[in-house]
């Protein structure tokens, strides 16, 4: 796999955003889950949740990795490619979570570079991409709803933990 630089996009208007503010949110994530250990980390903490992903911040942890890509691939689909979604891969310490995010990161970089020329912009509806879940956003915005994922998800996994810590 190569290695893509966040270099390539830094002044490249509104990309380099995007990818500036996603490479913070994965940054701020993952201070926040460095020091979690593996008792924490599998603790079932939402037993009553119906959403299967936010149980544990393992489960949503395994979410968070998995969305990323098929944020990516969404994309790189759009483009007339044919990649298969990543299936969810379940981890049992921190750093493997970690690690997993930054090459999810790192997948998100080639699909930019791969396509250099990426409109980030549609405004006809069917230009834009379909997502798994149903609504249809152009580029910038299914970046801008990665961020705010990995963000909305940073916060549930700090209220976890104060939850934990306040027992």
């Amino acid at each position: 796999m190569n290695i893509y630089s966040l270099d390539n996009f830094r002044d490249n208007g509104a990309i380099g955003a995007l990818l500036d503010e996603y490479e913070r949110a994965i940054s701020d994530l993952n201070s926040i889950i460095q020091p979690i250990d593996q008792k924490l980390l599998t603790l079932i903490i939402d037993p009553h949740t119906k959403d299967e992903d936010c149980r544990s911040i393992q489960s949503i942890l395994t979410h968070i990795v998995r969305a990323g890509y098929g944020y990516a691939v969404s994309i790189y689909n759009h483009q007339g490619k044919q990649m298969p979604f990543k299936q969810n891969r379940v981890y049992d310490d921190a750093q493997q979570y970690i690690d997993a995010i930054n090459e999810m990161f790192q997948f998100t970089l080639s699909v930019f570079d791969d396509f250099p020329n990426l409109e980030l912009e549609q405004y006809n509806p069917e230009s834009k991409i379909l997502t798994r879940w149903g609504q249809r956003y152009d580029v910038e915005q299914l970046m801008e709803h990665a961020i705010v994922h990995i963000l909305r998800h940073r916060r549930q996994i700090e209220r976890f933990q104060l939850k934990v810590h306040t027992k």
